[in-house]
């Protein structure tokens, strides 16, 4: 008689588990943003990792690196925050390495699939680049597909590092029109 699959496997489970358990600690921190500015490029770093650890929920972090780069230096701050909004994102890569979510049937995910098959980790960089508020299905497909996770980490944080530079400089230089003006 043949054994029957079970629905979850105890790396599926554990991975889901996390990245549940990171979105609502993730929700529960940005509540407490304010306490986390005074913390410089290591407070850019932790409002970026929790505005982007949430899953579908989202939480404004871009705000914090626009006004921060009026403040510290820009390039800085979009090192920090890229890294920070790079390794939040690991949560929809795992809620899709655990392949148990209602955005699989979606068309969104069916097309964020088919790029990153084709392109790879150049198409999770481009997607992470562009302001993209549907990121997190992107990495539900990364993780969907088994893309490496280091693959998908490091193309994230290089997409969403390059975006965070231009956006603190933009905050910096609006800033300074509002000074001058």
């Amino acid at each position: 008689m043949p054994t029957k699959k079970p629905l979850f496997s105890r790396q599926d489970a554990f991975a889901l588990v996390g990245a549940i358990c990171i979105s609502l600690l993730a929700i529960i921190l940005f509540t407490r943003v304010g306490e986390l500015r005074h913390l410089g490029y290591f407070g850019v770093f932790l409002i970026s990792l929790v505005s982007s650890a949430t899953v579908f929920v989202p939480l404004p972090g871009f705000a914090v690196v626009f006004a921060m780069g009026a403040f510290l230096n820009p390039l800085l701050v979009g090192i920090a925050a890229g890294v920070g909004s790079g390794i939040g994102e690991i949560t929809g890569y795992l809620v899709g390495f655990a392949g148990h979510d209602a955005a699989m049937g979606t068309k969104l995910f069916r097309r964020h699939k088919r790029e990153i098959e084709k392109y790879g980790p150049l198409a999770i960089f481009a997607l992470a680049f562009v302001p993209n508020p549907a990121f997190d299905v992107a990495g539900i497909a990364a993780g969907a597909i088994k893309m490496p996770i280091w693959k998908f980490a490091l193309a994230t944080i290089a997409g969403k590092t390059l975006r965070f530079i231009l956006l603190a400089y933009a905050g910096g230089i609006a800033y300074g029109f509002w000074q001058w003006g």
